[in-house]
């Protein structure tokens, strides 16, 4: 063999080393590019206490809740930033405390869009990182312009407006008028010659209220909901029309779930960002039939494993389409737990050895822990290491944050005021997470708590028991409280008097976080 042979054997030798190291190169960087924009899917339960899943120490079976903790990350130190569901949502998805801005509490059923076209978004960030986004299930943000909602033409703005390539919602929640369900921008099912007609102040058509007609109902109601009867349920607000358009409560869960289904198999290069926003636990509760009575524990209880059979559809369906491994699931509740909230469902006579609230004390509406702290677990294969607990601190409010600095996207941060980049202690990477957060319970009071467990309550006026038939402590009084949540999480001991520095820093810095 001459030496040109042998130089031009090795020559090629080379160039094929060298063709088959570059392309496992580019295969290691398109797996990484891939695992830096995962699908993501965003559970989002109401009303689910601290203490409301097994894992966190609950009495009802949460079989799948629980192993998407087992296979995930779980967090025992993560808040919602309000103790009612309108400011969580609208803090979560803009990055920005509710209380900053007017109108932001518990919305009723006709208020107009909350959140317009323009604002910073979670999902408009991830609208630019090149995902298609979705929102499935409660809305009660509000839809429409100054003048309301128009429920017999284009519901717009909403949430397509803000960020969200589609959108299957319950306009507010099931205890509010109107009864029916909107997709994009129209209500479904609407016949046009059987207009929907709303009022939140007087009495409009003639369907019959559960103040005058309690013999038509199957489910009685305790206070403030005794307006129109729909489904056998009385609700708050007076409804006329839109017959055709009616939901059936028990059919929710499936809804939903088949609506998540359609959404997530979507012939798509894009990956996929849902908000996947559950009611079960709210108000009223009625589980589909096949759920009735299954807990033991009421109809509350139903509500539950109802809840915990939608996260193992949607889990099954990611396994089946393999989208498992490369989907983030976020798991999390809007705020605290209540029992009698406006219906007669037996929830705390039928309470037995559960506790919603777990450790903690108080629930919605509250000051005290139990309205804001709630589960939260974080699930990823591709990243997050399984079986593992987390005490960072971390706040609903710093999704905006967090996503967009890992997807590289900038953000109006004059807008999205109060978010963090909070992504390593998103997915176990920092066991401290942030400094400290604000917590809004009822009346828009606030609180100030801190990583290292020291939690201020200030002075107010307010009631010491919720004004309605909740019975839950506000956790308000007419002097400042001080309490350390990692030594005493029942908050039963004040130490405000024995540690009146600890008290002004936190005063102080509750003061500029307000005059952010």
């Amino acid at each position: 063999m001459n030496m040109n042979k042998i130089n031009y054997i090795g020559l090629l030798l080379l160039l094929i080393a060298f063709s088959c190291a570059n392309k496992k190169t580019t295969t290691h960087e398109e797996e990484q590019l891939t695992a830096k924009k995962p699908n993501v899917l965003l559970i989002y339960t109401d009303d689910l206490g601290y203490g409301d899943v097994a894992k966190y120490g609950g009495q009802i079976p949460t079989p799948n809740i629980d192993k998407l903790a087992a296979e995930g990350l779980l967090f025992t130190n993560a808040y919602a930033t309000a103790a009612t569901c309108t400011p969580s949502r609208y803090a979560m998805l803009t990055g920005e405390y509710a209380w900053r801005a007017k109108g932001r509490g518990v919305a009723p059923g006709d208020a107009s869009a909350l959140i317009r076209p323009g604002r910073e978004t979670l999902p408009s960030v991830m609208q630019r990182a090149g995902y298609r986004t979705g929102v499935i299930g409660k809305w009660h943000l509000g839809l429409g312009g100054d003048e309301g909602p128009d429920w017999n033409g284009e519901l717009n703005p909403g949430p397509l407006e803000i960020g969200f390539d589609y959108s299957f919602i319950i306009p507010a929640t099931g205890d509010r008028v109107p009864t029916v369900f909107v997709e994009d921008h129209h209500v479904v099912g609407l016949d046009p010659s059987d207009p929907i007609e709303v009022s939140y102040r007087k009495k409009v058509g003639d369907r019959p209220t559960g103040k005058d007609h309690p013999e038509l109902l199957k489910m009685m109601w305790s206070h403030g909901h005794n307006h129109t009867i729909v489904n056998g349920v009385s609700r708050i607000g007076y409804m006329a029309g839109g017959e055709s358009a009616l939901w059936r409560d028990e059919d929710f869960a499936q809804t939903f779930v088949d609506k998540a289904s359609r959404f997530i198999t979507q012939d798509s290069e894009k990956p996929f960002f849902l908000y996947f926003a559950t009611h079960d636990i709210h108000v009223p509760r009625i589980a589909h039939e096949k759920f009735q009575g299954v807990s033991g524990f009421g109809p509350r209880g139903d509500v539950i494993v109802q809840l915990d059979w939608t996260v193992g559809e949607l889990i099954k369906l990611l396994k089946e389409k393999g989208l498992e491994e490369n989907t983030m699931i976020i798991f999390s509740s809007d705020n605290g737990p209540v029992l009698d909230d406006g219906y007669e469902d037996k929830a705390r006579e039928l309470l037995s050895d559960h506790k919603p609230w777990g450790v903690l004390r108080g629930g919605k509406y509250s000051a005290f822990e139990a309205g804001t702290r709630v589960p939260f677990i974080v699930k990823w294969p591709a990243q997050v290491q399984s079986g593992k607990t987390s005490r960072a601190m971390v706040s609903q409010v710093d999704l905006v944050g967090s996503f967009a600095g890992f997807l590289g996207q900038e953000y109006n941060a004059q807008h999205a005021v109060d978010t963090q980049d909070a992504w390593a202690a998103l997915i176990g990477e920092d066991s401290e997470g942030r400094e400290g957060l604000v917590q809004e319970a009822l009346f828009s009071n606030l609180t100030y708590i801190r990583r290292d467990g020291y939690k201020f309550i200030p002075a107010n006026n307010g009631p010491d028991m919720v004004p309605w038939g909740p019975v839950i402590e506000t956790g308000f009084a007419e002097k400042d409280q001080l309490y350390n949540v990692k030594e005493d999480p029942g908050e039963t001991e004040d130490i405000s008097a024995a540690s009146p520095g600890i008290v002004d820093e936190m005063k102080s810095a509750l003061q500029q976080i307000k005059d952010k």
